[in-house]
């Protein structure tokens, strides 16, 4: 039901050059995004993972200067960014919620329009993943959430389990 630009501004290469040698630092990254609200884009895809958060940090803050119901913003979580903690990654309840605040945090907003799932967790039953997320939208965290880079069968079974247990699925 959200309406977003034919673009989408992807977010991957912002924040902290020292995170990837292709990543730009922050005055480069926050005329581009500028510029991109300039020429109407309204939608911007980031991740606790690009410049371990910094790419999220950066976005925020330079959305903050916009009317935020005109923004659209989505962040995904997955991968494991803290190599001493185990719950720092994964698509468990615990990291999901842990995520999901550290995102929102960064970002500087009560709730974040679209959380996806970086990649499929093998080791996590994705019913377990599934509730986690539809009670963050029963919360307000989130107002929707998907799912990023897995494959066809894995989003099958993701909404075969969403529907069985009738709760909220990827959109």
């Amino acid at each position: 039901g959200m309406s977003v630009s034919r673009i989408a501004l992807g977010c991957a290469g912002f924040g902290d050059s020292n995170w990837r040698d292709w990543v730009l630092d922050e005055d480069e990254s926050r005329e581009i995004i500028e510029r991109a609200v300039e020429l109407g884009i309204n939608y911007f895809d980031t991740s606790n993972l690009y410049s371990l958060g910094e790419s999220e940090r950066l976005l925020g803050d330079v959305l903050s200067q916009y009317d935020r119901d005109s923004v659209v913003i989505a962040s995904k979580c997955y991968y494991q960014l803290d190599p001493d903690n185990p719950n720092s990654g994964g698509l468990s309840r615990k990291a999901i919620d842990q995520a999901i605040q550290g995102s929102k945090e960064r970002l500087g907003v009560d709730t974040i329009d679209l959380y996806q799932i970086h990649r499929w967790d093998y080791d996590t039953d994705v019913r377990e993943t599934l509730r986690a997320f539809d009670d963050a939208v029963t919360r307000g965290d989130v107002y929707h959430f998907g799912a990023s880079s897995i494959w066809g069968h894995q989003l099958v079974e993701a909404l075969k389990a969403s529907r069985s247990m009738g709760i909220d699925s990827f959109a």
